[in-house]
């Protein structure tokens, strides 16, 4: 009898992991483009957990959309599939829609400090309710404002009509509101939009500058208009079960490197559009301005689209809550 009570205290033992054990394999993953800004400081945040678990844990970093668009990372998190996802809205409306308010809502921000006062006084209760779905943020992120590029110098939203227009593969209601305002939406995964373009299923693509300067998407899209449409945000995220179960030294590594790797991208932010759109005149892009006349014309249809992401792409109280932090904010600077 005392033999195998042994043999089953020593089998418990082996199979129940010590509380606070760091994973020996934490995996992310993003749709951003290998050696991007963005990949490089989520293999540095994973360095640095690597560091504090004295090489008993590493994380595994798959861009690219290697491991699907981003809902389907969504979905593999949930599953544990995934410990982590660098997400934009797209993605993280997957999780919780309020926190589409940081970028579908067009022109509605106007510079990058309107973007981080709103995200700012959001943040508690975005996470808050990311968290309720057993998410938590590492770090939040901006890539850029959308652009839009163009296989023909076209200006006006009316011109917009007849072009085939990109839109991220699963973002349902953006399809959905493009078609109810009288544009032609074409759902793809961000790995398609160069055949896209280049086998005519799509001739516009809404982008950051700097991910259409890695995409090549202006060797065919020669033309951009500079609207500064919505700007793109984002999060990294990590299933609260991995986070928990990570020891206090690892768990303050991880959460230090990520302070750090949202730091980097917001500074980077400010020069990349420009070094981006720079890099693509040189190789031909054409670049037209916002004139007073075109800004009048996107602004209206701006304002015509909100009525119809409101309540909708993104919940009622947030929309209206992004409203009045904005006009409060406005109010004070002046």
């Amino acid at each position: 009898m005392h033999t195998i009570l042994v043999a089953v205290l020593f089998l418990l033992a082996v199979a129940v992991p010590a509380q606070g054990a760091d994973p020996a394999l934490i995996k992310i993953a993003t749709v951003a483009p290998k050696g991007s800004i963005y990949h490089r400081v989520l293999q540095e945040t994973g360095q640095a957990y690597s560091e504090a678990t004295g090489g008993r844990g590493r994380v595994v970093v798959y861009p690219d959309s290697l491991q699907g668009t981003e809902s389907d990372t969504v979905r593999r998190m949930r599953v544990g599939q995934l410990d982590a996802s660098m997400l934009t809205v797209v993605g993280l409306s997957e999780i919780d829609p309020s926190v589409a308010a940081l970028q579908l809502m067009p022109m509605m921000f106007r510079s990058w400090e309107e973007v981080d006062h709103v995200r700012e006084a959001l943040r508690p209760m975005l996470e808050d309710k990311l968290g309720a779905r057993g998410f938590a943020v590492l770090f939040w992120g901006e890539a850029g404002w959308v652009q839009f590029f163009t296989k023909e110098p076209i200006t006006l939203p009316a011109e917009f009509k007849r072009s085939r227009i990109f839109v991220w593969a699963g973002d349902n209601a953006q399809l959905a509101l493009m078609k109810s305002l009288g544009y032609q939406p074409v759902g793809l995964p961000i790995t398609d939009i160069l055949p896209g373009l280049e086998t005519g299923m799509i001739d516009t693509v809404p982008m950051p500058p700097l991910w259409a300067l890695v995409g090549q998407f202006d060797r065919v899209t020669r033309h951009m208009l500079r609207v500064n449409w919505v700007p793109i945000v984002g999060a990294t995220v990590i299933r609260r079960g991995t986070l928990d179960a990570l020891s206090p030294a690892a768990r303050d590594a991880l959460l230090a490197s990520s302070r750090k790797a949202g730091e980097q991208l917001r500074a980077h932010r400010e020069v990349q559009d420009q070094e981006s759109i720079r890099a693509m005149q040189a190789r031909g892009l054409v670049v037209r301005p916002l004139t007073p006349e075109l800004e009048r014309a996107w602004r209206e249809l701006a304002q015509e689209a909100w009525p119809l992401v409101r309540g909708s792409m993104v919940p009622a109280e947030t929309f209206d809550r992004v409203q009045a932090v904005l006009a409060a904010y406005r109010a004070g600077r002046k």
